[in-house]
């Protein structure tokens, strides 16, 4: 007898328990109500929408084969895991997703159980599964399973190969899922996503395959120990039999698939069959970001993040106004281009965030110059430095928080050897609702230390417009330009561009009492904070470059002022106001320096104007500060 559809089954799931209780027939429908109370919260509570569209089936299928939490999922992109969040105790919350005090928008271990690794950053997914699988072995928790979910353009990392080739060479029983969507953000790029398209395997290949070596088994034919030796002598032989060669299986890893990643109950069969198999595995299903919201599937990348939307009518709730400044990533786009059109030699660099970095209109105006190379932020480095090294003048655009995933390649391949690459490193400082993963508060530290490097931020986006120009007409040396997520400060920005000297600040307001310093766009909130100080006389100076300092502005300070206040959208540790007081010490100045930034601790996620309060850098604090001191 047929079981008649439940009305709103979801909100009697609370955990995974609930949800395992369940008939696999009515698991379709527990996909249909989860897909849209998805989209019922993003559509006011803006979030990223079209990956976990795409993951619901395989969400569900998860929680209702393996025992979570003791089974672990680790997420590959946090981007996919808000089904998982919803059946994981935390629906009811799921309406303050990436709010000030409500829960994050990626998994996180401190926020759930159920949240085994963190999930901001791609292609970690894979490693962190083998090292807890790995674990779970020496601990002797042999009913324990371990599963990597690992996707949405995140193969392209070569963090993933690394831990591929890993699971291969040693003894473990992870279980990989190759969430194959076709995008990461953009459309994904390269030889593997078209590999992924024309990849096939036979399903009764597989099955019997696995039958003979179970027969195998119990004859005690083979061992774990020549299983590799034979899984490797069998791909062969599939290869030559069916003309087709696996990637996956090359690695000694048992791979099953594609399978429809939207067939819930097909995938509830397929992990169960395959979830007790000994040794490293990969299931590959096919998804459609977006899927279950048409406008989403048509237009995966625009509905990535697509803010407020009419969930009925399918429209962006788009809140525009020609009067207000340009977002800071639009003004670097039209720069670039600009440039271009100027000298043949520039050419752009993204990894995986043309859209997102505006380099699109570089793409449109000069495809042959313009390369997007997949999720691969340390490769794009390299690949920039080679392309300097041949004379061009790559701009390499990176977020600020993914070129820590770069940091070796910046010292080895660029700065070493002192070449022409500007880096310019969108969402410096910290990024909103995002959270902990993407704030962009550790450049300034991580790179000040760097010889041959030439660090700047721009007060606006004239200046941004102007450091472009001076990375590319008055230095043949690496440049790094940082600036924020976001909208800048003029309406009218498309002035002529000009060189910036290289170490060399601005005075921008007189004063006696106090000095206030600050680098980069949060200089505005110290423009904002002067016209709330009274009675006091505080001089202003937007040094621009972080390296090389303007010693002749801070000798002029040193000389003037005894009470200095350093300001910095970036951690306090090491960073800006750190070489301000190196400056001081070294040239026997002693004032007292008073340092606002980014605190020694990892910031919640939040909008702008809280996380600002939050760390003391808004106008309110700032002023604060200035009459305290």
């Amino acid at each position: 007898m047929s079981e008649t559809k439940d009305e709103h089954i979801l909100n009697s799931i609370n955990y995974p328990n609930d949800l395992r209780k369940l008939s696999v027939e009515k698991t379709g429908q527990v996909c249909q109500e989860l897909r849209q109370y998805i989209i019922d919260v993003l559509s006011e509570n803006p979030g990223h929408l079209g990956a976990s569209l795409g993951t619901v089936e395989l969400t569900v299928a998860l929680h209702y084969v393996f025992n979570t939490p003791y089974d672990k999922i680790v997420w590959d992109v946090g981007h996919q895991a808000y089904g998982h969040k919803i059946l994981t105790g935390r629906r009811k919350e799921f309406k303050t997703l990436r709010q000030f005090k409500g829960i994050s928008g990626f998994p996180n271990p401190m926020e759930s159980e159920y949240d085994s690794f963190i999930a901001g950053h791609a292609s970690n997914s894979i490693s962190a599964a083998l090292g807890m699988s790995v674990a779970s072995a020496l601990k002797k928790e042999d009913k324990r399973h371990v599963v990597a979910v690992i996707g949405d353009g995140a193969m392209t990392g070569g963090l993933a190969y690394e831990g591929l080739n890993n699971a291969s060479a040693n003894p473990n029983n992870l279980l990989i899922i190759l969430n194959d969507n076709d995008m990461a953000i953009d459309n994904s790029v390269g030889g593997l996503s078209q590999y992924l398209v024309d990849i096939t395997t036979s399903q009764t290949y597989n099955k019997m395959r696995y039958d003979v070596y179970r027969g195998l088994r119990k004859m005690n034919l083979i061992s774990d120990n020549r299983r590799g030796s034979i899984l490797r002598f069998n791909n062969s032989l599939k290869a030559l039999l069916t003309h087709q060669h696996n990637l996956f299986e090359g690695f000694s890893i048992r791979y099953f698939g594609p399978v429809d990643g939207h067939d819930v109950s097909y995938l509830i069969k397929v992990l169960n069959d395959i979830k007790d198999m000994k040794g490293p595995k990969l299931l590959h299903i096919k998804t459609k970001k977006g899927k279950g919201f048409k406008p989403a599937e048509l237009s995966a990348t625009e509905w990535h993040a697509p803010g407020k939307f009419n969930k009925e009518t399918g429209k962006r709730i788009l809140v525009t106004n020609l009067n207000e400044p340009q977002l800071y990533q639009d003004v670097f786009g039209h720069t670039l281009v600009e440039l271009a059109e100027e000298d043949e030699r520039i050419v752009g660099v993204t990894p995986a965030m043309p859209t997102g970095c505006s380099m699109t209109y570089m793409m449109k105006a000069f495809p042959k110059r313009s390369f997007d190379v997949g999720i691969a932020e340390g490769h794009a480095v390299t690949f920039s430095a080679g392309l300097a090294r041949e004379g061009m003048i790559p701009y390499c655009n990176i977020y600020s928080s993914f070129m820590q995933r770069a940091y070796d390649m910046v010292i080895h391949d660029v700065a070493l050897q002192n070449l022409h690459v500007i880096m310019c490193l969108d969402r410096a400082g910290l990024v909103g609702e995002d959270g902990a993963t993407h704030h962009g508060v550790f450049d300034l530290a991580y790179l000040r230390p760097i010889p041959n490097l030439i660090i700047a931020s721009p007060l606006n986006e004239t200046d941004l417009r102007n450091l472009m120009f001076t990375g590319y007409k008055a230095v043949e040396s690496p440049f790094i330009i940082r600036y924020p997520r976001g909208k800048g400060e003029l309406k009218e920005w498309r002035t002529p561009m000009e060189i910036l000297p290289v170490g060399k600040g601005k005075k921008l307001k007189e004063g006696k009492d106090i000095a206030v310093l600050s680098i980069g766009p949060i200089g505005n909130e110290v423009i904002k904070a002067l016209s709330l100080v009274e009675d006091i006389s505080v001089a202003h100076y937007d040094m621009i470059y972080l390296k090389p300092l303007d010693g002749e502005l801070l000798e002029e300070i040193g000389e003037k002022f005894d009470k200095i206040v350093a300001v910095e959208n970036g951690v306090i540790q090491g960073g800006f106001g750190s070489a301000v007081l190196e400056f001081m010490a070294d040239h026997g100045y002693h004032p007292k320096v008073k340092r606002i930034g980014v605190p020694d601790q990892y910031i919640e996620h939040g909008t702008l104007p809280e996380l600002y309060k939050l760390c003391g850098l808004d106008a309110e604090s700032i002023a604060t500060v200035l009459k305290s001191f």
